[in-house]
């Protein structure tokens, strides 16, 4: 059997790790100023371009800001921020794509509940606006899935947690990535399923509207679980055929 050759970490990434444990754990806390690049080097006993290239991967990231003429500082935790170390093309299994789906799942069906005992008027209208651009969707698909991440959304903001909205908004965005880049799943490219996701979101949106938190969850709940059936039928007709570029 022959094995893939295991990549050892770079010298920056290695770098890059120890700064975010060290945030992670309160060492450095947030609007602190962190060492000069000179001063990281020699703790770290590496190049000062090794360093940098730690500094430039955490500000791309969100963790940390550079001042002109000022230094680096740790910035504020703001869960806008929030970013996932997964790219699209890791998830290209029907098992990475289920389990993606559960953890969405995991998340939907506490924000819907929520959603129901905390929506507000202007909660229920962008809801209800994305319903309505979902039931024109049947000739343009992009228009579907643009509603249907727009709906699930609206959903998580009305739970009024943020950290949990900026994680609904990760988890949608790279499965709805995930669905572009593998080119196998169409969910949006029949009028029965297109149909049949309007019917599941009108009944959520309904509960939520009703403040019944115990029928939102069960709506939610449901609506997931076919849409996991429907992305399995799909990969399971397009195994085998070829990959069109």
């Amino acid at each position: 059997m022959k094995y893939k050759q295991i990549k050892t970490k770079k010298i920056y990434e290695e770098i890059a790790d120890a700064l975010v444990e060290s945030i992670r754990t309160g060492e450095l806390l947030p609007g602190e100023k962190l060492d000069s690049v000179q001063a990281l080097s020699e703790n770290f006993q590496v190049s000062r371009s090794a360093v940098r290239e730690a500094l430039s991967a955490l500000k791309a990231i969100g963790l940390i800001e550079m001042k002109q003429g000022e230094g680096t500082y740790v910035k504020q935790f703001d869960p806008e921020q929030l970013t996932f170390c997964l790219s699209p093309a890791f998830l290209m299994k029907q098992q990475d794509i289920a389990q993606l789906l559960e953890v969405r799942s995991i998340i939907e069906s506490g924000a819907v509940k929520k959603a129901a005992l905390l929506r507000t008027d202007d909660d229920l209208h962008r809801m209800h606006e994305a319903l309505e651009q979902m039931k024109r969707a049947e000739a343009h698909k992009e228009i579907g899935e643009e509603a249907d991440l727009t709906f699930h959304l609206a959903i998580a903001k009305a739970s009024k947690n943020h950290l949990l909205a900026a994680l609904m908004n990760q988890v949608s965005s790279l499965l709805m990535e995930t669905m572009r880049e593998t080119r196998k799943i169409v969910l949006f490219s029949r009028k029965a399923s297109i149909r049949q996701l309007y019917k599941d979101h009108e009944r959520i949106y309904q509960a939520v509207m009703d403040k019944q938190p115990e029928e939102a969850e069960r709506a939610m709940l449901t609506h997931l679980e076919k849409v996991e059936q429907l992305l399995g039928d799909v990969l399971q007709e397009q195994e085998g055929k070829p990959d069109i570029q």
